[in-house]
């Protein structure tokens, strides 16, 4: 049996999903029935930042993971970080970078760990900050030897995801934004190559 915690923001958590599934959720039923045995975590949490992530994220995962199972984690999370309040980002960049490499370097000697990066949302001015701090993440990622997902790059041409998102709240999209993230996470050679 293999336990898997997804820890992020909102668009971990599915927020805007009238099926209650997200991409995570999408990506497990689909591993599932394929015959896999999952227990699945969904620890996104709305308007999270890198900073709050990293405060818990390691209590939340010793109360759901040991070396007993088959454990992994899959983090996903920046759009928060590049929204801006009281003219300036909640999280500043080089913060954010230094939160990913704490969060990932400590996840990495425990268990096996994949990054999906920051989508981009409807709004031009942020998408220029998500595209910065997704290409910084990528670089940290690399340098230590964890798989890395653009998943900006791919859905900033998604018709769907960028209209469902700007007719539901300006950030989430519906069921079908978050399938064709599914789609792009469940064909990652990275995500496979766990099954």
């Amino acid at each position: 049996m293999t336990r898997i915690c997804f820890f992020g923001e909102s668009f971990v958590n599915g927020t805007g999903d009238p099926e209650c599934l997200g991409w995570a959720g999408r990506i497990c039923a689909a591993a599932c029935k394929q015959g896999y045995d999952i227990t699945y975590y969904n620890l996104g949490v709305r308007r999270q930042t890198s900073t709050q992530l990293k405060n818990h994220w390691l209590e939340e995962a010793s109360y759901r993971l040991s070396s007993e199972f088959d454990s992994r984690i899959v983090f996903s999370f920046g759009v928060n970080d590049t929204t801006l309040e009281n003219g300036k980002t909640r999280v500043d960049f080089s913060t954010s970078i230094e939160n990913l490499s704490h969060i990932l370097n400590t996840a990495k000697q425990m268990f096996p760990v994949l990054m999906v990066g920051p989508p981009p949302t409807p709004d031009r001015e942020q998408n220029n900050r998500i595209a910065c701090l997704s290409a910084q993440y990528a670089d940290v990622c690399q340098k230590i030897d964890i798989a890395y997902l653009d998943t900006f790059t791919k859905l900033q041409s998604s018709a769907i995801w960028l209209r469902e998102a700007a007719a539901n709240d300006g950030y989430h999209p519906s069921a079908g934004g978050y399938t064709e993230l599914a789609k792009i996470v469940q064909n990652w050679s990275s995500w496979l190559s766990w099954f």
